[in-house]
């Protein structure tokens, strides 16, 4: 599996109905930081990337070629933050009974319930 791979597999990654609420949770919050930072990416481009990336995310397998060419032109297969997230999606996503987060050099990436992230910039 590429890099480019790994992040459409992990934006396709919903809860699962079986999962608790807390674990439900988590990959929602893991999905959402994410699907943001991809959406930031891709807005480098202009607002084409951005619907691609809703679509997909609405009906992954009509979009996955679209968004698979955006990807690999966005550069995101270079971007550790976004690599992290996509990683942290899939490990909490397959991790049985609990939500275990590796966020291995992800910078600015929040998770879990009711979490807060505050920037100052000099």
């Amino acid at each position: 599996m590429t890099e480019v791979d790994l992040v459409a597999v992990a934006l396709a990654t919903r809860a699962a109905a079986g999962l608790t609420e807390t674990r439900r949770g988590a990959v929602h919050d893991l999905h959402a930081g994410l699907s943001e930072a991809v959406r930031r990416r891709l807005a480098r481009g202009g607002a084409y990337g951005i619907r691609v990336l809703d679509a997909y995310e609405t009906d992954p397998d009509v979009w996955r070629t679209r968004l698979l060419q955006l990807l690999r032109g966005s550069g995101v297969d270079t971007d550790e933050e976004i690599l992290a997230a996509a990683r942290a999606v899939i490990r909490v996503e397959r991790t049985p009974g609990h939500a275990s987060v590796d966020t291995g050099g992800a910078h600015g990436l929040t998770a879990g319930n009711n979490t807060a992230q505050h920037n100052g910039f000099g």
